[in-house]
C-alpha cells in the first residue's frame, strides 16, 4: 500500500528534555491539528542522558505520526536538524526547539507566510525571555550573519522556521561537516520572510548555548560562509606592514638628528606586543580555515544513528 506523504513534517532536536516532552507534545499536536494538514513529528535525540529517550518510545508507541531518531552520542543542533531534513516526508519542514520556548502555537503564522509564496520563513522573537547579556550577543550575531550571507534578518538564532521540501534538498546535497542551517538555506531561498513570534520563560533545565557554543557557532560562519575575515586580516597585516614601516623611518630620523636614546622603550614594546598579538590571531584564524578543510577531506559521518523509531 503506497502512503500518501504529510504535507506538514516538524522536526525537533532533543538535547536532556525529558521533563517538557509530554507538554511539548500535547501542545504541538492541538496546534497541527487546528491547522487541518496532515502532519508528522520528528523528534531527534542528541545523545540525551536524562530518560528523553523513555519519553520520546512513549510517545511513538501513542501516536503513529511520531517518528524517533537516537544518536548514538551529543553532535550539535544543527547535526540533529539535518538528520530530521534527510528523514523527513513532509512538503513544508518547520523546525522547533525541544524547551517550549518558542510556542508550538506559533506555526501556523509560518505557513500562512509559505502558502503566499516564501520558500523560507524565520521566527523573529519579540520580547525575548533572554538575559541582556544574550541579547547584545544575539543581535551583533544577527548583525554579522545578514552581513556575511547578504539576507537581513532580526533573529537567525530562533529555531521556529520553517522551510519548503525544494530548499531543504538544496541543504541536504550540501556536505558540509559544520554549517548553520539557517543561514544556508537563505543562501538556496528564492524568497525569505520574517514574521514575529512569541518567546516564552524556559521552564524546565537551563540553556544548552553556552559562550563556547555561541563562539563555535561564529567561526562556523565566519569559515563557512565568506572569505571576509581571512581577507581582512590580509589587509590589515598589509596596513600595519605599512606604518611599521613609515614609523621605522621616522626613528631612524629621529636618531640621526637627536642622537640614540632610552625613552620610548617601554611604547616600542607596547607596539612590538601589538604587532604579535595579531600575527597570533591571524595565524590561528588561517588554522581554523586549515582545521576545516581538514574535517571535511577526511568525509566522516556527522553523526552516527543508533535507533530509528519509525
Amino acid at each position: 500500500m503506497i502512503v500518501e506523504p504529510p504535507m506538514l513534517s516538524v522536526i525537533i532536536p532533543i538535547f536532556n528534555e525529558a521533563a517538557s516532552l509530554d507538554e511539548l507534545y500535547k501542545r504541538l499536536t492541538s496546534a497541527l491539528e487546528n491547522t487541518g494538514r496532515s502532519y508528522e513529528i520528528l523528534f531527534v535525540d542528541d545523545g540525551s542522558r536524562d530518560g528523553s529517550m523513555d519519553v520520546l518510545r512513549l510517545l511513538h508507541a501513542r501516536d503513529p505520526k511520531v517518528r524517533v531518531v537516537r544518536f548514538n552520542r551529543n553532535y550539535g543542533q544543527h547535526a540533529a536538524v539535518l538528520a530530521g531534513m534527510e528523514r523527513a516526508r513532509g512538503k513544508v519542514i518547520v523546525t522547533l526547539d525541544g524547551d517550549l520556548q518558542n510556542p508550538p502555537e506559533e506555526i501556523p503564522l509560518l505557513l500562512d507566510r509559505i502558502e503566499a509564496g516564501h520558500d523560507v520563513v524565520g521566527g523573529w522573537r519579540v520580547s525575548r525571555r533572554d538575559s541582556l547579556i544574550r541579547r547584545c550577543i544575539s543581535a551583533a550575531v544577527n548583525r554579522m550573519i545578514s552581513a556575511t550571507v547578504g539576507i537581513r534578518m532580526r533573529d537567525y538564532g530562533c529555531m521556529l522556521r520553517a522551510y519548503r521540501r525544494e530548499v531543504v534538498e538544496q541543504i541536504l546535497g550540501c556536505q558540509e561537516r559544520s554549517t548553520f542551517v539557517p543561514a544556508l538555506a537563505n543562501l538556496f531561498a528564492a524568497s525569505v520572510a520574517e514574521v514575529a513570534v512569541k518567546h516564552e520563560t524556559r521552564h524546565h533545565g537551563r540553556s544548552h548555548y553556552g559562550l563556547f557554543r555561541l563562539l563555535r557557532l561564529n567561526y562556523d560562519l565566519m569559515t563557512g560562509f565568506s572569505l571576509l575575515p581571512i581577507q581582512a586580516v590580509s589587509f590589515a597585516g598589509i596596513g600595519i606592514a605599512l606604518l611599521g614601516f613609515g614609523f621605522g623611518i621616522f626613528l631612524g630620523i629621529r636618531r640621526l638628528l637627536i642622537g640614540p636614546e632610552v625613552e620610548g622603550v617601554f611604547t616600542l614594546f607596547a607596539i612590538l606586543f601589538f604587532f604579535v598579538g595579531l600575527q597570533i590571531f591571524a595565524l590561528g584564524l588561517i588554522g581554523e580555515y586549515v582545521a576545516r578543510i581538514y574535517q571535511e577531506v577526511r568525509r566522516r559521518p556527522r553523526y552516527v544513528v543508533a535507533e530509528l523509531l519509525e
